[in-house]
């Protein structure tokens, strides 16, 4: 009743509450008794006005969908407020949508939050000719910055260093790991995006990794959400106001960094990311192409979209790693054996993931239990039948990654840390057809292939200098792992112990 509670108190009267009830009811009996009859997903019977919202845990709600699906089936449909979304759960149904009918599902949901922050170009929130050109171009040039290439592979080296040092710095005394792996996570970004990194103590650099951080946690929260549901009477919520001045705040500083970049731009000597975008956009206007996706707005959301992306995902997976070693000597100790008998005291490069098949089945399975992408909002392109079920163009979709990566009938444990389940009987590393953490089909990650050597590279430097223990007076086992919900899975806030082991 917490969230009932919640929805009452935006409202400033009686009166208006009424009328506003009224409204929802007329809306409510209306959208219920209309569209079409061929057979949909069942799913839970809705209360009026707020749907199944009272049934979710608004802590962690894909937990409580993933149990719906058991109930209903991996196609369902829950309402959420006046909106009905159709729910797709567990590993098979979720490939055969993104693979299978990605055309259908591969749309992007756009709840009005990001049509308030302006998020609509770029690559993660478009949708359409202008998401394909600048995904294409997206790639294109990250690969040419070296992105999952040997160039890039030596700027995380030197990153972990300046990390290293970093911990090295609180001599085995009890910290947040937050600020320190979201810094060097988002120096590799930025040297790619835009052509150089920044000092760990530059405030606007900080500033801007901070806000980013907060930004992601603020977009999921259930304040937020509940704003996406009811747009006209949680407008003024405290959360979507933080964000907003937040988020704009991150605009302006990264459309100066573009306005400096692009005064000593050299279309023949491009740096990042932004230099090849700059030296597209001047070779079309030239050209006389006026009707380009190549303009401001998709060059500064697609930054927004590299830097926020590319910096929370890998920097939160990595702190769970540390959690985990934390949580689990024995499989701390196993890494750390590992990688004194095949590295030694050398610095380890992305060649040796081949030769250190236990540290990679231990990193694969901090990316399946953290589930730091727990569902995708996307939304159906046109009418369609899928596993017998009638979904309407335009229909919400939730798709439960995190259903995929704790499937019971793809992981044998899937609710516990166990790296074995990326080893064969011999200790070799095995790929796994229902690791999608990156999820799939044409909207899988953009910088999947970076974010696998940054986890690989980051955790393995890592590991080589320090031993994580929890901080004193703490056991393994009262390390919490509950989640933290934002836009992504975060921990819970905790310390760790890096202790040199040089």
């Amino acid at each position: 009743m917490a969230l009932l509670e919640d929805l009452l108190l935006l409202f400033p009267s009686s009166t208006t509450l009424l009328l506003t009830v009224l409204v929802l009811l007329v809306l409510y009996l209306f959208f219920s008794s209309s569209g079409p009859k061929e057979k949909e997903p069942p799913g839970p019977k809705p209360l009026p006005l707020l749907g199944n919202l009272l049934q979710l845990d608004h802590k962690l709600p894909h937990n409580t969908l993933y149990k719906l699906s058991k109930k209903y089936g991996p196609v369902f449909t829950v309402h959420l407020g006046l909106k009905k979304v159709v729910v797709l759960a567990g590993y098979k149904t979720v490939k055969q949508a993104l693979l299978n009918h990605a055309e259908v599902f591969g749309e992007k949901e756009i709840v009005p939050i990001i049509n308030d922050l302006n998020l609509t170009h770029g690559i993660v929130f478009s949708n359409g000719d202008s998401w394909k050109e600048m995904r294409h171009f997206a790639l294109t040039n990250l690969r040419d910055f070296g992105m999952g290439k040997k160039a890039n592979e030596e700027k995380i080296i030197e990153e972990s260093q300046y990390l290293i040092e970093v911990f090295k710095q609180k001599d085995g005394k009890a910290f947040n790991t937050t600020q320190p792996v979201n810094y060097a996570v988002s120096n590799i970004v930025c040297s790619i995006v835009f052509g150089s990194r920044f000092e760990y103590d530059d405030p606007e650099f900080t500033n801007m990794v901070d806000r980013a951080n907060k930004n992601t946690q603020l977009l999921g929260s259930a304040s937020v959400q509940l704003y996406n549901e009811f747009p006209v009477l949680c407008k003024w919520s405290g959360a979507r106001k933080q964000l907003m001045k937040s988020a704009f705040a991150n605009r302006k500083q990264m459309t100066e960094l573009i306005r400096g970049i692009q005064e000593t731009l050299n279309p023949q000597m491009c740096r990042g990311f932004v230099d090849s975008f700059l030296a597209r956009k001047k070779h079309l206007e030239e050209s006389g192409d006026m009707n380009s996706h190549y303009h401001e707005d998709n060059l500064l959301v697609t930054v927004v979209n590299l830097f926020t992306a590319g910096t929370d995902t890998t920097s939160t997976t990595i702190r769970y790693g540390l959690l985990f070693m934390a949580k689990y000597p024995k499989i701390q100790d196993q890494v750390q054996e590992e990688l004194s008998k095949v590295i030694g005291s050398r610095q380890v490069r992305a060649e040796d993931r081949k030769n250190l098949p236990f540290t990679v089945a231990v990193i694969h399975e901090t990316q399946r239990l953290a589930n730091i992408v727990p569902t995708v909002a996307h939304c159906t392109s046109r009418d369609v039948t899928f596993q017998g079920y009638f979904i309407k163009k335009e229909t919400p979709v939730v798709l439960l990654l995190g259903s995929v990566l704790q499937d019971e009938n793809e992981w044998d444990s899937p609710n516990t840390f166990n790296p074995a389940h990326f080893l064969d009987e011999e200790g070799k590393f095995v790929k796994r057809d229902a690791f999608l953490p990156f999820s799939t089909g044409p909207r899988v990650c953009v910088g999947e292939s970076l974010a696998r050597m940054e986890l690989f590279l980051f955790f393995t430097s890592l590991l080589q200098h320090f031993r994580f223990t929890p901080p004193p007076g703490i056991t393994e086992d009262q390390l919490d792992l509950t989640p933290v919900l934002g836009l992504t899975l975060s921990p819970t806030p905790h310390q760790l112990c890096a202790v040199s082991r040089v």
